[in-house]
């Protein structure tokens, strides 16, 4: 069985379904707040070059992710 796959693993350009949120606390919390749960479409707009920020497109909305934050969303 493959590893879980995590929303910094995606490549520019595809669109996933959130699968689960791991993390915990004040940290999960930040994910939910953004509209980020489990079920929801995400497309990665861009990844910066050292691959922090992520930018996605979550429910009509840009945002920003911190690379550890993404690593706690799991998706396929």
């Amino acid at each position: 069985m493959e590893a879980a796959k995590t929303l910094k693993d995606v490549k520019v350009g595809e669109t996933v379904t959130v699968i689960k949120l791991t993390g915990e606390g004040p940290v999960k919390r930040r994910i939910m707040d953004m509209g980020i749960t489990k079920g929801t479409t995400i497309f990665v707009r861009k990844v910066a070059p050292l691959g922090d920020p992520i930018e996605v497109t979550v429910r009509g909305y840009e945002l920003s992710l911190r690379k550890a934050d993404a690593e706690m969303i799991s998706v396929q």
